[in-house]
């Protein structure tokens, strides 16, 4: 599905559920379900999640920041000639690479920052960190598409946000869990259990097509109604 139908249905879905289930909607629970609704896909460089944390505007700054360090790496002489000009020309080549493979080295360089100095600060952060090093290296809809991805998903925000209550980790784990049974919907599906190869899919549409786009029009609808009646029953209460 597209990104913006994940949005719809995962936060949609999962905030209505925990509302109806009589949990507190907070605003942490809201950021949770949105973020978890599209993290799946950051495996994918282009996807609305990454594209959105790591904009063009962005990756144009870290081109000009490369080149400058390509400028300083030739003219200090930080290694001897000729090695200081190799390392200048291929700092420029790699500022030039496309955008996709841009933002999977950023993703990759913020990775390793989290898991080498952020566990002084929180030991969860050497987890987020493995497991951004890890979404750079798999193919899409790989490992973070599985019941292990939303097993360390889930845990991850039990383990940081279960002193605020349980609608955070909730919510979370549940529009990340959305997002693969929304996957599943599409030809090629997904695989939860690697290494079996069995696949969850139920064929019914196309991402980018026609077809697709009224599938997810109609899960979209459904979650609609679904947040409609959460509403009225949370009015009803109050």
């Amino acid at each position: 599905m597209m990104g913006r139908a994940h949005l719809i249905i995962g936060t949609g879905v999962s905030l209505s559920v925990l509302a109806l289930s009589g949990y507190e909607v907070t605003p942490a629970a809201v950021a949770a379900a949105v973020v978890g609704s599209l993290l799946p896909d950051i495996d994918e460089p282009n996807s609305m999640l990454v594209s959105r944390a790591l904009p063009t505007k962005m990756l144009r700054l870290v081109q000009l920041l490369m080149i400058g360090a390509a400028g300083w790496v030739f003219f200090t002489h930080l290694a001897p000639p000729p090695w200081n000009l190799v390392l200048a020309l291929l700092m420029i080549s790699a500022s030039f690479m496309p955008s996709r493979s841009m933002r999977k080295v950023i993703i990759f360089l913020i990775g390793i920052g989290l898991a080498w100095y952020g566990e002084s600060y929180a030991p969860w952060n050497y987890i987020a960190g493995c497991l951004l090093i890890i979404c750079t290296l798999v193919p899409h809809r790989g490992l973070t598409h599985t019941v292990y991805g939303t097993v360390a998903w889930t845990a991850l925000l039990y383990g940081t946000t279960r002193l605020h209550g349980n609608s955070i980790w909730l919510a979370g784990g549940m529009a990340y869990l959305l997002h693969l049974l929304a996957d599943s919907l599409t030809n090629n599906g997904i695989k939860p259990l690697p290494p079996f190869k069995w696949k969850l899919r139920f064929k019914l549409m196309s991402t980018g097509t026609r077809k697709g786009a009224k599938v997810e029009n109609v899960c979209i609808a459904l979650t609609t109604v679904l947040v409609v009646i959460a509403l009225l029953r949370y009015k009803h209460l109050i």
